[in-house]
């Protein structure tokens, strides 16, 4: 299995409220449609962010996606079709910064007592 995993900056000129609405409702209708595309997922940040250990500095990436496909010839046939160089271009004028890592996905099972407190 192969993943690519993109994380996106929304362009200065969007809201996260915009931007979350170009996502899902004009961006991953097409994304989606990517030939032999096994799942994809769209991961937005929850904001804000009040969790213990929190860095000092707001994170600066807007959400991450994952596609996963099953071999490398795949994932290539999926950025290879015509209509990649249309999606490309709406991304871009919906995004500040954009990158991505093709990634091995490597699951770990918790252990029994994940999840649970211990007295």
């Amino acid at each position: 299995m192969v993943k690519i995993v993109w994380l996106l900056k929304r362009a200065p000129h969007l809201s996260q409220e915009e931007f979350v609405r170009w996502w899902l409702d004009r961006h991953v209708p097409i994304a989606r449609a990517a030939p032999r595309l096994r799942r994809y997922t769209v991961n937005l940040p929850s904001r804000p962010d009040h969790l213990a250990g929190k860095p000092a500095d707001e994170c600066e990436w807007d959400g991450v996606a994952e596609q996963w496909f099953d071999n490398q010839d795949d994932l290539n046939q999926a950025y290879s079709r015509p209509v990649s160089a249309s999606i490309r271009a709406d991304t871009l004028a919906h995004v500040a910064r954009l990158e991505r890592l093709i990634v091995r996905e490597i699951e770990i099972q918790p252990t029994a007592a994940s999840g649970r407190d211990e007295h």
